[in-house]
């Protein structure tokens, strides 16, 4: 399968400009999946915008993008606001997966950043769900961002059969550091790939540091984009490598499922168990 890794600035509350610019990037080069960051419809940094700017999944910039699907024969991953299907005012930061026979998936954020220039719990309702999809290539499953610091997110979508993790990001300069550590780790301790496509250029007070990247199944970097510049790198995976990994690093068939158990008890009280000598 061939992945085209699109890192680039998406313009402000713009989405028609947004999806011209997609549209664009999609005639440049032939692949099977075509992969945009986090928020890349609307722009980051949209604040109180983001409610106004949402969409439901078959609203009209998906409809748009979903033609473009068919005609190209591809998949089309990019993120944007999402409405809720059901309670009206609640919006969700979510990664959009349109397959080419115009089925649309979703996965919504899970972990929301609100802290220093990050304030997505203001505007954003929590995921829910942890699914992952099938296509005509093999399973993958998506995350967004800051997820990535979370690895039960990446184990949970493994544990599921997913063969390739897809993490969208508007992660700025202040956090490259943290994600270039984390993205090898979620390849290998899964042993699976994982690509990553990120932001280009400046979003009002942030710069983002553009470096989509995709790692094989044991944590080794496969390609790498620039650095805060606008560019679409390809690369073709193979996942029959996920079975020479996973007999080299049996990581899934060694994990005790007893410790999701244990960590629930940690986690949701924050007790420390008393030892007897």
């Amino acid at each position: 399968m061939k992945l085209a890794l699109i890192s680039a600035r998406p313009t402000i509350a713009n989405k028609t400009k947004n999806i011209q610019t997609m549209e664009n990037y999609i005639k440049k080069t032939k692949a099977d999946f075509y992969i945009f960051g986090e928020y890349f419809l609307t722009g980051d940094r949209c604040k109180d915008e983001f409610r106004d700017l949402a969409e439901p999944l078959n609203g009209p910039s998906i409809q748009y993008l979903k033609k473009i699907a068919k005609n190209k024969q591809c998949y089309i991953i990019f993120g944007m606001p999402t409405k809720d299907s059901k309670v009206d005012g609640l919006i969700y930061n979510t990664s959009v997966l349109i397959h080419p026979n115009g089925t649309v998936n979703a996965y919504k954020k899970w972990f929301l950043p609100t802290a220093g220039p990050f304030e997505e719990k203001i505007f954003f309702d929590q995921g829910e769900e942890l699914p992952i999809f099938s296509t005509t290539f093999g399973k993958i499953g998506l995350l967004i961002c800051y997820d990535l610091n979370f690895p039960e997110i990446a184990k949970a979508l493994t544990l599921q059969g997913a063969e390739l993790l897809i993490c969208i990001s508007a992660s700025p300069s202040i956090t490259q550091r943290y994600f270039e550590t984390l993205l090898p780790a979620r390849a290998l301790e899964n042993t699976v790939f994982v690509a990553f496509v990120n932001l280009a250029g400046n979003q009002e007070d942030l710069i983002y540091w553009a470096g989509s990247q995709v790692y094989d199944p044991l944590g080794n970097l496969i390609i790498k984009a620039p650095y805060f510049k606008e560019s679409i790198i390809t690369c073709d995976i193979h996942l029959k490598q996920l079975e020479v990994a996973r007999a080299r690093r049996p990581v899934l068939r060694d994990i005790r499922p007893e410790i999701y158990q244990d960590l629930y008890q940690f986690s949701r009280f924050h007790t420390k168990k008393e030892f007897k000598e």
